[in-house]
C-alpha cells in the first residue's frame, strides 16, 4: 500500500470508528499506548470479541517527529507531548518539572528514547512478595522474548560495540528491536570498555538477560530495514488495522470517566460504559459488555479512577465526587527518577548516535561505606516512613506499610552482593564534548498523583517528591563521584578536557560524598526522567495495592488497569519493554479465562 493510500485508509478507519460511538463492545480500552495496543491486538484476535480503543491523540504514522530516528527526541515538547507540569518540588528548590507523555496512536512510544532495556531478574522475582503469584522473572521473560523481533546488528555496528547474546532474544514477535545505523565510531566503545575495567566496572555483553550491571550497549525499538521508529502502533496495530472488523480505534477522543451500573450492598461495582469527549467537544459513551481497561499511563489512569469515584474518599469528597470504591492507594506510591548530567569538553570530535550505558550497583557506588549506610537506613526506617507519610494526603498509607516497603527495597538492592543496579549512566559523546546523563533508578522518595478538579481536562497534581529522603541525594552524589573517577581514568582521560557541569565552581574537585555543594547542584539542575510508576500498584491491599495479580481493580467486578502504573515497584530497566511484557501476560490470562468460560 502506498503512503497516500495508507493515510487515506487510516482516515477511513478513524471516521468509521467515530461513527460507531454509543455502541457496545466487549472490551473498552482507554489509551492506545504500548499496553493498550498489545491488549487490543491480543483480545481482538478472536473474531467473536469486539474491542474499542479510546485515544486522545491522532494517527501519527507519517509524522517525521515520530519516524526520524536521528531526531528521536524531536517530539518532546511538541504537540505529541502532553507536557505535564509537576507540582513545585519542595525538596528541590521549589522547582516545577515537566513530565513528557506521548499523545497519539502509540502513546509515549511515539516520543521516547526508543531504548530497549528490560529489568533486573531479582526485582521482578520480588514482585511475588507483593502478593502477585506467578509474577517472576521467568514468567515475564517469556513475554519479552515472545513479543520481540530482534534484528542482529550490521558487521560495522558489531565492530563498534553492538554486542548481544542471541539466546536472550526473540525473533518471531511483532516488536522490531534493532540497532541505530548511526552508531558512534572513532573507537569510543573500546575506550569506554577499557576505562570501565580499569576502575572495576565489568563489561556486560547483553544487559537484557536479567543481569544489567556493568558497562554495556543497548538496542533500540526500531525497524533496522527502514531505519524508522518502531512504536506500539507500528508493532501491534497497523499490521492488523484493516483485517479485524471487530477492532475499532476512536482517535481524538478523550475518556472522561467510567459510568457504573447501580451498586447494591457490598457487591463489587460494575462498570457499564466509558464517558468520552469527542473531537467536536460532544459528550458520548462507549458501552462495555465485559470489561473496561485503563491503559492511560501512570499519570492518567489513577486520575480517571478518581474522576470515576474510585480512590481516597478524603480526596473525592473534597471535590464533591461520590465514592464508589474506597481505595486510598489510588494515585499513591508515585516513584520517579531524578536525572542529572555531568559533562566535559573533549579533544576528539565525536560523530554518530551513542548507545553506551553503565549500571552501578550499591557496592560500586559506596564500596566499604555501604554496610554503615545500610545500617543507618535500617535504624532510621521508621523515621523515613513517617517522613513519607507526612507528605501524603490523609488515609493514603501507614507508617507500618512504608517501613515494610523500605525494608523490602533494602533487602533487594542494598547489600554488597546485590546485582541490582541503583544508578544508570548513559554516555553521550557528541561533537567536542562527552556528557553523561545519570539517575538514581530506585529512589526511596514517594509521591502521588491526584485530581484537583472534577474536570477531566484539568491536569492532575503530579508530585513525585523528588529528593524527599536524603538517601536519594546521596545516591545521586555517589554516581557523580563515580563518573568523575571514570573521566580521570585512562584511556578515557586522554580524550577529556575541562569539566563543564557541574564544574569546579559549583562543586569543587575534592568535594566528598557528603559535601553540601553536591545537593545544591543536584537540586538545582536535575530533571524528571519521566519514568513514573506504581500509582495503581499491583500489590496486596495491605501493601498499598490498587489492582490484583491480574490487573483487576479491587472492589470492581470488571475494571482493570494495565500500564506502568501497576508496576509493584520501580525497575532498573527502561519502561516500555516491561510494559509490553506485562500487557502481554495479562492479555494471555484474560484470553485463557475467557476460554474457560466457554
Amino acid at each position: 500500500m502506498s503512503p497516500l493510500a495508507a493515510l487515506v485508509f487510516g482516515a477511513v478507519i478513524a471516521t468509521q470508528a467515530a461513527a460507531t460511538s454509543g455502541q457496545t463492545f466487549d472490551y473498552v480500552i482507554v489509551g492506545a499506548g504500548p499496553a493498550g495496543l498489545v491488549l487490543a491486538n491480543r483480545l481482538s484476535a478472536d473474531p467473536s470479541v469486539t474491542v474499542a480503543v479510546i485515544e486522545a491523540g491522532a494517527d501519527e504514522r507519517y509524522n517525521p517527529l515520530v519516524t526520524d530516528v536521528e531526531g528521536l527526541f524531536l517530539g518532546i515538547g511538541s504537540a505529541l507531548d502532553w507536557g505535564y507540569p509537576s507540582a513545585p518540588q519542595k525538596y528541590a528548590l521549589n522547582r516545577s518539572l515537566t513530565y513528557s507523555g506521548g499523545k497519539g496512536l502509540g502513546g509515549t512510544t511515539l516520543i521516547n528514547g526508543m531504548t530497549y532495556l528490560r529489568a533486573e531478574r531479582e526485582q521482578v522475582d520480588q514482585w511475588e512478595t507483593f502478593g502477585n503469584d506467578g509474577w517472576n522473572w521467568d514468567s515475564v521473560y517469556e513475554y519479552y522474548r515472545l513479543q520481540e523481533h530482534f534484528q542482529t546488528p550490521s558487521p560495522e555496528n558489531a565492530g563498534n560495540g553492538a554486542t548481544f547474546d542471541e539466546g536472550l532474544h526473540g525473533y518471531d514477535g511483532e516488536l522490531a528491536v534493532g540497532w541505530n545505523e548511526y552508531f558512534v565510531k572513532q573507537g569510543f566503545f573500546e575506550i569506554l570498555k577499557n576505562t570501565s575495567e580499569s576502575i572495576g566496572v565489568r563489561w556486560n555483553k547483553d544487559a537484557n538477560g536479567g543481569r544489567m550491571g556493568g558497562f554495556s550497549t543497548w538496542p533500540f525499538t526500531q525497524n533496522s530495514s527502514t531505519n524508522t521508529r518502531e512504536d506500539a502502533a507500528n508493532a501491534f496495530y497497523y499490521p492488523i488495522a484493516g483485517q479485524r472488523a471487530n477492532l475499532k480505534v476512536f482517535l481524538n477522543t478523550t475518556a472522561t470517566r467510567i459510568i457504573w451500573a447501580e451498586k447494591y450492598g457490598s457487591a463489587d461495582a460494575v462498570a457499564k460504559a466509558v464517558e468520552v469527549l469527542t473531537s467536536s467537544n460532544a459528550t458520548d459513551c462507549l458501552h462495555a459488555a465485559r470489561e473496561v481497561i485503563l491503559s492511560a499511563g501512570s499519570l492518567r489512569s489513577p486520575a480517571l479512577l478518581e474522576l470515576s469515584g474510585v480512590g481516597n474518599p478524603v480526596i473525592l469528597e473534597t471535590l464533591g465526587i461520590e465514592s464508589v470504591i474506597d481505595l486510598p492507594a489510588v494515585g499513591a506510591n508515585l516513584q520517579d527518577q531524578p536525572n542529572s548530567a555531568i559533562s566535559y569538553t573533549s579533544t576528539t570530535n565525536w560523530t554518530g548516535y551513542p548507545s553506551f550505558v553503565t549500571y552501578f550497583t550499591a557496592s560500586d557506588l559506596f564500596g566499604p561505606e555501604l554496610d554503615d549506610i545500610v545500617a543507618e537506613l535500617r535504624a532510621n526506617s521508621s523515621d523515613l516512613a513517617r517522613k513519607i507519610i507526612a507528605d501524603l494526603p490523609p488515609n493514603e498509607s501507614t507508617v507500618e506499610r512504608e517501613e515494610r516497603l523500605i525494608e523490602l527495597q533494602l533487602d533487594l538492592a542494598w547489600s554488597s552482593t546485590s546485582t541490582v543496579p541503583l544508578v544508570e549512566a548513559v554516555w553521550f559523546p557528541v561533537g567536542n564534548a562527552i556528557s553523561v546523563a545519570f539517575w538514581a533508578l530506585l529512589p526511596f522518595s514517594r509521591g502521588s498523583v491526584h485530581i484537583t478538579s472534577t474536570s477531566p481536562q484539568h491536569t492532575p497534581s503530579i508530585d513525585p517528591n523528588f529528593l524527599q529522603l536524603p538517601i536519594d541525594t546521596l545516591v545521586q552524589t555517589a554516581a557523580a563521584l563515580k563518573l568523575r573517577e571514570y573521566f580521570a581514568a585512562e584511556p578515557l582521560s586522554k580524550h577529556v578536557g575541562a569539566e563543564v557541569a557541574p564544574g569546579p565552581d559549583a562543586v569543587p574537585a575534592g568535594a566528598g560524598l557528603r559535601d553540601p555543594s553536591w545537593y545544591k547542584w543536584i537540586a538545582g539542575a536535575f530533571g524528571s526522567n519521566s519514568h513514573p510508576v506504581s500509582t495503581a500498584a499491583m500489590r496486596s491491599r495491605d501493601l498499598g495495592g490498587v489492582v490484583d495479580a491480574e490487573g483487576r481493580v479491587y472492589g470492581a467486578k470488571n475494571v482493570r488497569v494495565v500500564d506502568a502504573s501497576v508496576f509493584p515497584t520501580q525497575i532498573s530497566g527502561h519502561l516500555s519493554a516491561s510494559i509490553y511484557a506485562i500487557a502481554g501476560k495479562i492479555a494471555d490470562g484474560m484470553t485463557r479465562g475467557r476460554s474457560r468460560e466457554v
